[in-house]
């Protein structure tokens, strides 16, 4: 019975805050105070599986909002008020999403194969401090989106995009006979770097005997949580958001 209730309820998306640019994804360019329902969502958005995240899905990946540096996908760089289909992703399983203010990541997952998944970590926005972690040339801006270079054949669990630099977690694999673990978290940050630190143009591993869990990017700054509870700040005025976090981070318990 509670079961069938479940199954016959609808989903519901809210937004509200910053909505100047659209990236309410309401009809009207206004900044909300109170949460607002979407209501312009084509019905084929909920029909694959239930939302567990605005952020990330299994079928389909949409975007909305500023779109003035490309980093909605859509191929141009026009900013729109309403939720629309990245159709470059449509063939993709996607694991994971971030958007960020310039550029947006997200990772798929091929399970086509036998064996282990495979992950690929694909951006689209502004490149200018190598935040996409595409390529080193002049190339400004793309469009559509691109494979990162330099994590291919890791596992990705969690990404995040913001400001002019993005960071992944990804977890070591270890296969023994027919059956596989995973331990350790990496760290792995490209992008704009702080105070006397370049920029870096692909995914760079941080080199830490740290057990990372859980990432999250500001516009100067950089905060991490460890396995043990230990959150360690970088960036900032004082520290490099690129460096190592047993050297130069800042812990918090």
């Amino acid at each position: 019975m509670e079961e069938s209730k479940r199954d016959k309820e609808e989903e519901e998306i809210w937004s509200w805050g910053a909505g100047t640019e659209g990236q309410l994804g309401m009809t009207r360019l206004e900044d909300e105070q109170l949460p607002q329902l979407l209501l312009d969502l084509p019905s084929s958005f909920f029909s694959v599986r239930p939302i567990s995240l605005l952020a990330c899905g299994d079928a389909h990946v949409v975007t909305w909002g500023r779109g003035t540096s490309s980093q909605l996908g859509l191929g141009d760089m026009v900013s729109i008020f309403g939720p629309k289909y990245v159709k470059s992703l449509e063939n993709l399983v996607i694991t994971h999403v971030s958007a960020g203010w310039s550029h947006s990541s997200f990772v798929s997952v091929d399970q086509s194969g036998a064996g282990l998944s495979k992950d690929t970590v694909y951006g689209f926005g502004s490149r200018k401090r190598g935040q996409l972690g595409v390529s080193r040339d002049n190339i400004r801006i793309i469009s559509l989106p691109q494979a990162t270079i330099g994590l291919e054949g890791i596992e990705i669990v969690s990404i995040d995009a913001d400001g002019d630099h993005s960071a992944a977690l990804s977890v070591t694999v270890v296969v023994s006979g027919a059956s596989s673990t995973k331990s350790d978290g990496h760290l792995h940050t490209w992008g704009r770097g702080f105070c006397s630190t370049s920029d870096v143009h692909r995914p760079r591993r941080l080199p830490s005997s740290l057990c990372f869990i859980q990432v999250a990017l500001g516009w100067n700054h950089m905060l991490v949580l460890t396995g043990g509870g230990e959150v360690f700040m970088l960036g900032g005025n004082r520290y490099g958001v690129l460096g190592d976090p047993q050297k130069g981070g800042q812990r918090y318990v």
